[in-house]
């Protein structure tokens, strides 16, 4: 069932191909409607009824399975204590590089979660509101690493989550404008005690550097219950950005409010070079340097083809 990386003789992953996956679904239903495909693809992304009856219904089911055994062993340690705790959220992350899919990834698993019986209540939170503004990152020099770790206000991060995991109401996350570019000055998604909550974000499975003298430094990942790498190849994520950038040149940059309304006018070579640029100086040095070493930390690998299609499953041998 799984293939054997040719440089080691243990694999942590046991890799799925497209059709070995399919058939573990079993009886899981499609919950979906034919209507939500649409509503829940991001730009350019692909999201079909094939799709999710043979890559997300059986993540759907083996995620059942991991919650379902996480629920037990809460309440068999809390007996064991002797405690009463209040309710623990089971949290999902999300990562990846930007332009591959994440956002798709991240909405049909809330769709689909959120319809297991009984009705759990499933949340989800970008971790772009965890952005510094730009006028600390301005101020900072960070504008060209926007998305880079050093761009995100960590211990709010940290302090947001731990605040769900323990389980406190009302606990509010910071919203961000793609149109803007920018942190929303005085707004709030809040998240209020869910069943499942989904972080979905290009570095959310970052580590620290090694602690001193054994000192405890959290990460955003230590928060986690599982964890889903969305991934393809570089030249394949280039292109799609590309592509992402050309369609949002004549949509989202042409409305006088987006940060990026001087590309609005570009020609088709001048929106491609600039695209190739920004893309070579923030998102490719992003990848290489901080999301792409991530990926062996991630409980499921979804592997993309050209075509937006997942080749293949790699989930960690428990």
């Amino acid at each position: 069932m799984d293939i054997r990386a040719p440089d080691q003789r243990y694999n942590p992953y046991r890799i799925f191909s497209r059709e070995q996956w399919a058939a573990l679904r079993d009886d899981t239903p499609m919950t979906l409607e034919p209507g939500e495909f649409s509503q829940l693809r991001s730009l350019h992304d692909r999201l079909d009824i094939k799709e999710v009856e043979e890559i997300y219904l059986p993540l759907s089911r083996l995620l059942s399975i991991y919650v379902d055994a996480a629920q037990r062993l809460y309440y068999a340690q809390r007996q064991f204590l002797g405690i009463r705790d209040r309710k623990v959220p089971y949290i999902i992350g999300v990562a990846g590089s930007v332009a591959v899919g994440k956002s798709t990834t991240a909405r049909v698993l809330q769709a689909l979660l959120a319809r297991w019986s009984p009705r759990p209540k499933v949340d989800m939170v970008t971790t772009d509101g965890f952005l510094y503004p730009n006028a600390v990152l301005d101020r900072q020099g960070l504008m060209q690493k926007k998305g880079f770790p050093e761009s995100y206000d960590l211990t709010r991060l940290l302090t947001f989550l731990s605040d769900i995991k323990s389980g406190r109401r009302g606990v509010r996350a910071p919203v961000y404008s793609h149109l803007t570019y920018d942190i929303v000055p005085n707004q709030w998604d809040e998240v209020d005690q869910p069943d499942i909550l989904i972080v979905e974000g290009v570095n959310v499975l970052q580590t620290a550097p090694l602690p001193q003298q054994g000192k405890a430094v959290p990460v955003v990942s230590d928060f986690f219950d599982f964890s889903v790498y969305i991934d393809a190849e570089e030249p394949v994520l280039r292109e799609w950005y590309v592509e992402r950038f050309l369609t949002l040149r004549g949509t989202a940059f042409q409305d006088p409010r987006s940060y990026f309304r001087r590309y609005g006018n570009l020609s088709d070579d001048e929106a491609i070079a600039t695209a190739i640029a920004i893309w070579e100086r923030t998102n490719l040095a992003n990848l290489e340097d901080n999301i792409l070493p991530t990926r062996p930390r991630a409980t499921l690998i979804l592997k993309k083809g050209a075509d937006h299609v997942i080749e293949t499953v790699s989930l960690r041998r428990l």
